[in-house]
């Protein structure tokens, strides 16, 4: 207990304060609300009897630089040093060791050494982009900026790593290492601050009575730059009224903690001081937009990242790669492992599981690796011997109830009296801090009294969904109605979830939501048969989750709110709702239409549940979501979802208004994570040549393997023809398709791609070249580059190139040599007369075993052509099976030769078209009765419909 002095009489707004009020405080230290917590170090001015954990030294060395301070004053006072090197030291201690649990069997873990850096960026209002900031950097201005920063609101969801950066920060900052001209730094995290709630006391009480070394300075004096971060705004439950017309300005002043910090926040209240605020993203807007300069997001570990965190974490190299291994091989484990704590968890339970014998199927959900994370610490007490006669039900339930009854109130430290209100005995709860080293712990505060917490937040979502699951299927009790009961129709676990569902939905800091997340997963077979095998769950249940995904898709059209729609997707998620993907293209359509504006952190939270669906992702289609004439969403979207994109195999950008800047951001997505995409299709977007030349920059990567590259109506000339094809040539062996019809690349382009197509390495089967800009010119390069590497070439569209009859005889060429396999060509509106079909002719006549689809459509070379090609048909080794002859000025003279050359060699030929000639009278019978003919296989003939050109 501490009692101190808040002094009498008014304090001008109406608030009364006692004359000698008795606070009684139990402040916890920092606990990591979202992150392994961190051991608490007790105050300097207390006697502690307590026995504090074994810890390593930490090897720190004063810096030969000393700070610069601002003021002169400040570096003459020896005195005024000497309280703040103590004050630093007291951080450093307390902030310097990072604990995964509470044990005191194990030495802890230095932050130093264990901590990777994250990944954050800065959210700008109205910008898709998003800029990178490091952590220490949080206060200073971007290059570009010129403003000055006062306050930061950093968002992030559950366990992304928002606490250990604010961990980090201050151990640079003690440690002298980083923003020394921040003279003193007050960490106040909310659920502390909680416990002041109904006291009434002054700012410079608060900071006596958590910061005691720092009576002796004179903190709101201009010497010192001072910074306040209030860690975890969604554990706040203080009335934060920014409305309110009760203004504080004097630091001595005695009101109510709200109070106090809305007009901290505001800037009334010492208005010089530096404020960083922490959140969850559904808290995030209890602070008003104008009390905020600078909004940043924790976005987790990237790829690299993670793979730097396991390898810390694991000090036994091949332990280390068998967990990257085995995480790897799960995309959607993998893709969850960007959150840091799900990362500590799953490293956790992967140790055990490929430590055992026996084969286990490794967990892929969030529910699951919190089932094994709790299977792990149950089997650790089992192995520790325990003796006394605790069932592990009976614990698990009676930790399950205090997590429950204690989230719902907005509870995050507990006294002797909540652990009593849960049924469970003060001396069994040091007993369960011993045996769950890493669910539960015992903290001593200021006055040697003793407050309970989990280790993590998530942790205690966890134990209160597994409380209210066990007590509907063990016990048929729906706990909701013992808070609040409600009429029901009957007791059943779709009104259990609906009931949740309802109590989640009205929460304004979304304090339930990942509870929810838990509860829903918990109803899958697969984890109900974890519970089983571990003895905890005693009942059955067949239960179908059709209506509850029903019921929530319902919620999600009365509730447009994003916030809420995204948590109820990630319900769905966890249901395992097939529909999910689409149901998420549908609410992106519909906000994007609705010109709805969706936040950066919503954004994150919706890509997390798109990659964790456990749907396969085979084709992304991003005219689902976006309507060609909505230019500017359509590029905010594409980067946004670039993580979705990159993890597709077919990705359908077509008709998107893409530009330079959404190409600079797909090329960084690829060159990211190359290995998944192998069909691109860009059609119809404006890229231009500087588009594609940074769209073949992420081509070079020998790690992706395109197959597929469509950039038909691209408006690509011969200059981003030469990139495309000096990028592929670096690259050559994968791609097997490249559409580039309708660009203007000319004869130079022709040249450039007949490069690429006589490289050895090129393995490329079609060449889709309609409407290039092509001469004769262009098929001389092209002729020689299938003459050195003709075998690979499965198919050729030139169709509306002006190659004429030359270009026909260059391609001729090609078609003799034995070792070209070319099955489609396709050569409509060509200007090709009678010279080239005989060219044609000739060498189809040498090599016919291959060619299936052949299309001369609107070439003028009349009958004598048609009597060529009728040769090529007699031959019985010809295999053509699409033959496309549309307005090519054919009379029945060509129709005759043509029925005689069918009726020789009827087996092969399944289409042909003839639309569009003078096959006159006797033409159209010769046509209809071969047509009629069962000797014949033709499937399809068309004389009379218009052809189109192929």
């Amino acid at each position: 207990m501490l009692i101190f002095g808040c002094g009498t009489g008014s304090d001008g707004n109406g608030l009364t304060k006692s004359a000698s009020e008795e606070i009684k405080v139990c402040v916890s230290m920092k606990s990591g609300a979202m992150d392994p917590p961190i051991e608490m170090k007790r105050w300097p001015d207390q006697k502690s009897v307590i026995t504090k954990p074994v810890c390593k030294k930490m090897k720190f060395e004063q810096s030969v630089n000393q700070p610069q301070y601002l003021y002169p004053e400040f570096s003459r006072d020896s005195k005024l040093n000497k309280v703040l090197n103590t004050f630093k030291s007291n951080l450093r201690e307390k902030f310097q060791c990072l604990y995964p649990g509470t044990s005191k069997q194990r030495n802890s873990t230095l932050l130093n050494e264990i901590y990777t850096e994250l990944n954050i960026t800065e959210s700008k209002s109205g910008e898709a982009e998003e800029t990178p900031i490091k952590c220490n950097d949080i206060f200073k201005p971007l290059p570009e900026q010129h403003k000055h920063i006062r306050s930061v609101l950093t968002k992030g969801v559950a366990g992304i790593g928002k606490t250990v950066s604010v961990q980090k920060f201050i151990l640079d900052w003690a440690e002298e290492k980083e923003n020394q001209d921040v003279h003193l730094i007050f960490p106040l995290p909310f659920r502390e601050i909680n416990l002041l709630k109904d006291k009434t006391l002054s700012l410079l009480d608060l900071l006596h009575l958590f910061f005691p070394e720092t009576k002796e300075m004179e903190i709101f004096s201009d010497k010192y730059k001072v910074l306040f971060i209030f860690d975890g705004l969604d554990e706040c439950r203080l009335s934060l009224d920014f409305k309110s017309k009760l203004k504080l300005c004097d630091v001595r002043k005695s009101t109510s903690v709200d109070v106090m910090l809305t007009n901290l926040i505001k800037g009334n209240l010492f208005p010089s001081a530096l404020i960083w605020i922490t959140s969850r993203p559904a808290a995030a807007d209890l602070i008003p937009s104008e009390c905020v300069d600078r909004v940043t997001e924790v976005r987790g570990f990237s790829d690299p990242q993670k793979e730097e965190y396991f390898r810390k974490r694991i000090s036994d190299e091949s332990l280390s790669d068998q967990i990257i291994s085995h995480l790897k091989s799960s995309r959607s484990l993998y893709i969850m492992c960007h959150i840091p704590v799900f990362s500590w968890i799953s490293v956790t339970v992967l140790e055990r599981i490929l430590s055992e014998a026996k084969s286990q199927e490794i967990p892929k959900r969030l529910p699951e690796m919190y089932t094994h994370f709790l299977i792990i610490q149950m089997n650790i007490k089992q192995r520790d011997n325990f003796k006394k006669n605790m069932k592990d039900k009976d614990m698990i339930y009676k930790l399950g109830k205090l997590a429950f009854e204690q989230l719902v109130k907005g509870n995050l430290i507990f006294n002797d009296e909540d652990l009593r209100e849960s049924g469970i005995d003060v001396s069994e709860a040091s007993v369960y801090s011993g045996l769950f080293t890493q669910i539960f712990r015992v903290e001593f505060v200021l006055c040697q009294r003793k407050v309970y917490s989990f280790v993590h937040l998530s942790i205690q979502e966890y134990l209160a969904a597994l409380y209210v699951h066990l007590s509907i299927m063990n016990k048929n009790l729906n706990v909701f109605d013992q808070i609040q009961p409600i009429q029901t129709h009957e007791l059943s676990i779709h009104n259990l979830y609906t009931r949740a569902i309802d109590e989640a939905l009205q929460s304004k800091n979304g304090h339930l939501d990942l509870f929810l997340c838990f509860l829903l997963g918990l109803s899958l077979e697969s984890n109900q048969n974890l519970l089983r095998g571990l003895r905890i769950q005693t009942g059955r249940s067949s239960y179908n989750n059709v209506k509850t995904i029903s019921y929530i898709k319902q919620k999600m059209r009365e509730n447009p709110s994003p916030e809420i729609s995204v948590n109820l997707l990630q319900c769905l998620s966890e249901l395992g709702d097939y529909l999910l993907l689409m149901e998420i293209q549908n609410y992106l359509k519909f906000r994007i239409l609705d010109e709805a504006k969706i936040s950066s952190s919503q954004w994150s939270a919706l890509i997390f549940v798109w990659l964790t669906s456990g749907r396969e992702l085979n084709g992304f289609h991003m005219n689902r979501i976006v309507k060609q004439q909505n230019i500017s969403e359509a590029q905010k979207v594409l980067q946004k979802l670039l993580p979705v994109i990159c993890e597709y195999r077919i990705v359908e950008l077509g008709s998107c208004n893409i530009t330079d800047e959404g190409c600079v951001a797909l090329t960084s997505a690829l060159t990211s994570n190359p290995s998944l995409v192998t069909q691109l299709n860009l059609t119809q977007n404006n890229l231009g040549d500087s588009g594609v030349k940074l769209i073949s920059d992420a081509l070079k990567n020998p790690e992706l393997k395109m197959e597929k590259l469509m950039l038909k109506r691209c408006n690509i000339t011969g200059e981003g023809c030469a990139a495309l094809t000096s990028a592929l040539r670096s690259n050559p062996s994968h791609l097997r398709e490249l559409n580039l019809i309708e660009n203007n690349l000319g004869d130079s382009g022709m040249e450039h791609l007949s490069d690429l197509l006589e490289h050895p390495g090129c393995k490329l089967e079609n060449l889709l070249l309609r409407g290039c800009h092509i001469t004769d010119e262009g098929c001389v390069a092209l002729s020689s580059a299938l003459t050195s590497n003709p075998s690979h070439l499965r198919g050729l569209v030139l169709t509306n190139n002006t190659i004429g009859d030359l270009g026909m005889k260059l391609l001729s060429a090609v078609l003799e040599n034995p070792q070209c396999k070319l099955k489609m060509l396709k050569l409509t509106d060509c200007n090709i007369k009678e010279e080239g079909c005989a060219a044609l002719s000739s060498a189809l006549r040498s090599n016919p075993s291959h060619l299936r689809d052949l299309s001369l459509s609107l070439n003028n070379f009349g009958d004598l052509g048609v009597k060529l090609i009728s040769d090529v048909l007699k031959n019985p080794q010809c295999k053509l099976e699409q033959l496309w002859l549309c307005e090519c000025n054919i009379t029945e003279e060509g129709c005759v030769a043509l029925t005689l050359a069918l009726r020789s060699n009827p087996s092969h030929l399944r289409e042909l078209y003839l639309d569009g000639n003078h096959l006159g009278a006797l033409g159209m019978k010769l046509m209809s009765d071969m047509a009629n003919d069962p000797n014949y296989k033709l499937k399809k003939m068309d004389i009379l419909r218009v052809c189109k050109p192929r």
